[in-house]
């Protein structure tokens, strides 16, 4: 029967006690984490979400009703003990607390506990389903809490550095409107304003634009954002984005502002003093050597283009890629691995057109100097030696090429070229490699709808430099926009706004709005624009992605309190769930059967 804390105050978290501590009366409380009946000695190991301190209960000491009571206890019952600390007889250094222990002198149960479905411990191996289905139990786990307050010290960090730098906190709407141009939407129904819907922000975009143009010079929020999209290990349907935009700047101010919150914070989380200024990398080049836009650098094995090397050689599959538009062949050299099985090999192969390819084709460099070759016998001995050339081949090595539209390409050999990283243990998990991406292309080629398409958004500037190509070559027009990357993942995004009109009206030109479409889906923007606009630019992370990689968590739900599953349910709440014909009602909406 769960007893009243009436009349006791707790006085001590669990690990805030040590040696300094003995022969003090302290009260502590929490979760039954071990049990230990030792005859005339019971131990108990109490945790708070400050970690595990031992309570010892002697029925000689605390008296027959207490220890009797304490006979009764089992895991995860709440409790509360008071008795005095004591300089602990068997040392335990795994634990902050294991210099000490409490001799118990009372104690009251506070609430019982029925047998949990998986045990309450660090490093559980269990299945995700019943830990997010249990989540509050999940919880409870040390180093789930340790993630989870790892956020919260990010978050303050974040908050306190951008205070000081001159920032004002702005809160902007959850419910607002559905824009184009972007991921799909979350929509809510208005039940006021039947047939309208809000859409849920995936980002706060326009409106810190505005708030820009009205005057507030630097804007901060820790911002709640939401996207429609399929999941994957980085990703979540609701997520938390640190969010700026700042006026009179350009991409260095915004980068150097940057750099120093990013150096702030791996010291004050991880102890890691980062070299300013972080190394910048230009898109082209990191598709090129890396074949995404987001690389890992902590390893090489980089990509090398050997178009030129193979035009006019025997090989059908390499030739006919570069007759294709944009088409070109391209390797990696798997240093060492020349004595990859041939299943091993297959399944490379299949990967390979997993991610869209029709094939792989492959070369071993033998230690004898000689070659083993899916295409040896299309080329002459003069152009294969050339190849490896190319590709620095040595004794020993696997080299690998594909050969396909070069945007398909770099996604083959870069995904490809992560998955061996990882497999072969290039690499080195210490390392907390950060650089910005830089000089986007500031539009892209639809060709299911015919047209151009943002790169990132209507309102990213142009370089100026290649503004004069709006014209006669608008692919080749770079954006003043920039990513910071870590360890191959995108931590956040930005860029410099378009703030001259003339400018934003081209925009939407090459993007293939008429003035009047544009207007339709901007209006209040471009309304707002004719009184006066300062320069601005601004930036946004993935906070729940940063917090994964600083906690060395291979899973964005491992960072988040209540996340949603690969589904985009809520194993717990049961969300999404079937609402009352009433309410529809009273939004005017109809359930349209799935045929």
């Amino acid at each position: 029967m769960a007893e009243s804390m009436k009349g006791m105050h707790r006085t001590h978290r669990c690990t805030e006690l040590n040696k300094e501590d003995i022969g003090k009366t302290v009260t502590v409380m929490g979760w039954v984490a071990k049990y230990r009946n030792k005859g005339g000695l019971i131990f108990i190991d109490l945790r708070d979400r400050s970690g595990i301190l031992q309570l010892v209960y002697e029925e000689q000491d605390c008296g027959s009703e207490v220890f009797e009571k304490a006979a009764k206890l089992r895991n995860e019952y709440v409790i509360a003990a008071t008795g005095v600390v004591t300089e602990r007889a068997a040392i335990n250094e795994n634990i902050p607390t294991g210099h000490i222990e409490i001799r118990v002198k009372e104690t009251r149960i506070l609430s019982e506990a029925e047998t949990t479905p998986f045990e309450i411990v660090s490093d559980l191996k269990t299945k995700e389903e019943l830990r997010l289905k249990y989540r509050y139990l999940d919880l409870r786990r040390p180093d789930m809490q340790e993630k989870l307050m790892l956020k919260s010290k990010v978050l303050r960090l974040m908050r306190d550095f951008m205070a000081d730098e001159g920032f004002v906190e702005v809160e902007t709407p959850i419910m607002c409107n559905s824009t184009p141009e972007g991921a799909r939407d979350y929509l809510v129904p208005s039940r006021v304003n039947q047939g309208c819907f809000y859409a849920l922000p995936q980002s706060p975009q326009v409106l810190k634009q505005l708030l820009m143009l009205s005057g507030f010079d630097r804007y901060f929020q820790i911002a709640r954002c939401f996207r429609d999209e399929d999941l994957r290990a980085d990703r979540q349907p609701e997520f938390t984005q640190a969010d700026m935009e700042l006026s009179f700047v350009d991409v260095d101010d915004v980068l150097e502002v940057n750099e120093r919150l990013i150096k702030h914070i791996m010291k004050e989380t991880k102890g890691i003093d980062i070299e300013l200024p972080l190394p910048r990398m230009k898109w082209q080049d990191a598709m090129n050597d890396y074949g995404s836009d987001k690389p890992d650098t902590r390893f090489e094995m980089k990509l090398v283009d050997v178009s030129e090397v193979v035009k006019g050689c025997g090989f059908g599959v390499f030739t006919s890629a570069l007759e294709m538009k944009n088409g070109s062949v391209r390797g990696i050299n798997v240093k060492g691995q020349a004595g990859m099985p041939r299943k091993k090999i297959d399944a490379l192969v299949d990967k390979a057109k997993g991610f869209g390819a029709k094939g792989l084709a492959y070369l071993t460099v033998n230690e004898d100097g000689t070659y083993k070759s899916s295409f040896s016998k299309f080329m002459t001995e003069e152009e294969l030696d050339k190849l490896v050339q190319t590709m620095k081949g040595e004794k020993g090595d696997l080299l690998l090429f594909a050969a396909d539209k070069t945007s398909l390409v770099w996604n083959v050999l870069g995904a490809l070229r992560l998955d061996l990283g990882e497999e072969l243990g290039l690499i080195d998990k210490s390392k907390f490699n950060f650089l910005w991406i830089v000089e986007f292309p500031l539009l892209g080629w639809n060709e299911d709808e015919n047209r151009f398409q943002a790169e990132h958004h209507p309102f990213t500037a142009p370089m100026e430099e290649d503004w004069e190509n709006a014209d006669k070559d608008p692919g080749s027009i770079r954006a003043k926009a920039y990513d910071i990357v870590l360890n191959g993942y995108e931590l956040g995004g930005g860029s410099v706004r378009i703030y001259q009109n003339d400018v934003q009206e081209k925009m939407f030109e090459l993007l293939g709005f008429t003035k009047e479409e544009a207007h339709n889906k901007f209006g209040f923007l471009l309304d707002a624009f004719k009184y006066g606009v300062p320069p601005h630019a601004g930036l946004a992370y993935g906070v729940d992605r940063f917090v994964m990689l600083l906690a060395g968590a291979e899973n964005i739900r491992e960072v988040i309190a209540f996340p949603k599953n690969k589904d985009a349910m809520d194993l717990m709440l049961g969300s999404p769930n079937a609402v009352d014909t009433k309410q529809l009602d009273e939004l005017g909406i109809m359930i349209k059967k799935a045929e």
